[in-house]
């Protein structure tokens, strides 16, 4: 069993004992420090938190244990449902909530549950209110209210539809330029929430023709939920079976967005946000931000618009508080999550489907020719499991002490950069591993960075 408690919020496999999985007395727990966290912030107040969650099958079962433990605490709950984070996200700051909870693994896989914390701006948690949550958990410092004081329940199942309009009333969202194109596309939604969401999407943006796999939101995710290229050939011959101009594919909870090519190719996770960004850019010039694990070729094509690139460590909330410091117009992940701060800040898979798909309209080509148009970089993830009492201190000292005539960054991890490429490696949030991610020219240049700090670590 794996229980994580972080920052981020708590993710762990469901079972076990108490402190050792994600058991119903760890999410009363964490749920009860949230609303106490919230509590504080603004004493003397009736709170009101959104919840939502996405399909697995431990789902419906959390999110009654949230609901109710927030409901004790003497705060009103508005459960979307079956929702995606980013909807969640954008109904928290579309009711004026207090906070937001989303009951998702995200990319994980079935056996896995979590609780993203949200405060009143739908966005995630800073790293210092994260931390103040953790301690309360820890130290149980919670008091539940009277009966008469308890929180209300009430059901809100309008919110796909208003995320679905928030899009579409943006302004570089060229329904009329996508409507026009005739597009055919496929989808592949895992058998999660974005079988429910992503079809009306598509129709509401003019698309001619949607044709999906895996579109039944009831958890049975129908391969590993990670959008990696290794999981998706079922969607990729999928795409050239329907003949579709471009596939989409989502992770459980709508957050990160893979595409593939009209020839069932892959256009490559990490060129979703690159290939956004120029359009962004075309119509907006300014700033973009993107993870320290992300590909330099966004780098490369902010700086062709004669505009300024900027890094952060790696999660949303670290991207997300360096946009703002810099204004960026775009920006995001290269796992496909896509943060466009004139929609909401957070990742989001539908604001990416629509940008993508007015780009591809705009420029009038093949989906391959426009993964053409970008940089050619190659990036290897890979991963080690961790051990209990592992000393990552003792690792990242030993890699910069091999690496010492390179330039190194350790504000997340260690990232060692040289002309051809980089190399991250970094204790993971959301599973008991180490990441090691490499980028080069060639998969053999990634490959070679990549295993060679693998060694360094086995060695240890």
């Amino acid at each position: 069993m794996a229980l994580i408690k972080s920052i981020s919020g708590i993710r762990g496999t469901i079972g076990g004992r108490p402190g050792e999985g994600l058991s119903p007395l760890d999410v009363v727990k964490f749920t009860s420090a949230y609303g106490t966290w919230l509590s504080r912030k603004k004493p003397g107040t009736r709170l009101r938190v959104v919840t939502g969650r996405d399909a697995r099958s431990s789902g419906g079962m959390i999110a009654s244990l949230v609901n109710a433990t927030l409901r004790g605490l003497g705060i009103d709950v508005t459960d979307l449902g079956l929702a995606t984070t980013p909807t969640v996200e954008v109904a928290v700051a579309g009711t004026n909530s207090d906070g937001g909870i989303i009951i998702t693994a995200s990319h994980n896989p079935a056996e896995w549950n979590a609780l993203k914390l949200l405060n009143d701006k739908g966005e995630f948690l800073s790293a210092s209110d994260g931390e103040d949550v953790l301690e309360i958990a820890g130290k149980e410092d919670f008091v539940f209210a009277p009966a008469a004081e308890a929180g209300s329940l009430s059901r809100d199942d309008s919110w796909n539809r208003k995320h679905i309009e928030a899009v579409l009333a943006l302004e570089l969202v060229n329904t009329d330029a996508i409507r026009s194109a005739g597009f055919s596309v496929a989808i592949d939604c895992v058998n999660s929430v974005g079988g429910i969401i992503i079809p009306e999407l598509l129709n509401a943006l003019g698309v001619k023709k949607v044709s999906g796999i895996n579109t039944t939101a009831d958890g049975n995710f129908a391969h590993n939920p990670e959008p990696l290229p290794q999981h998706l050939t079922q969607i990729s011959d999928f795409v050239r079976s329907e003949k579709a101009d471009v596939g989409f594919v989502v992770d459980p909870d709508v957050d990160r967005l893979a595409v593939i090519c009209e020839d069932g190719s892959m256009f490559g996770e990490e060129y979703t946000l690159v290939a956004v960004s120029d359009y962004v850019l075309k119509h907006t010039p300014g700033s973009t931000v993107s993870n320290l694990s992300s590909t330099r070729a966004l780098k490369d094509v902010t700086e062709r618009y004669k505009c300024s690139y900027y890094s952060a460590p790696v999660g949303e909330v670290n991207v997300v508080e360096e946009m703002k410091r810099r204004n960026a117009v775009i920006g995001g992940e290269g796992n496909g999550g896509v943060i466009y701060p004139a929609l909401h800040y957070g990742r989001d898979a539908l604001v990416g489907i629509a940008l993508f798909l007015s780009h591809l309209a705009v420029s009038r080509v093949k989906c391959t020719q426009l993964r053409k148009l970008y940089p050619d970089y190659v990036i290897a993830k890979k991963k080690i499991n961790t051990r209990p009492g592992l000393d990552f201190g003792i690792i990242k000292n030993e890699i910069i002490n091999r690496f010492r005539d390179y330039d190194v960054d350790e504000r997340d991890g260690i990232r060692i950069e040289n002309e051809n490429g980089w190399v991250q490696v970094r204790k993971s949030n959301t599973e008991p591993v180490i990441r090691i991610y490499a980028e080069g020219r060639t998969l053999l240049e990634a490959d070679n960075l990549a295993d060679n700090v693998i060694n360094i670590v086995k060695n240890l």
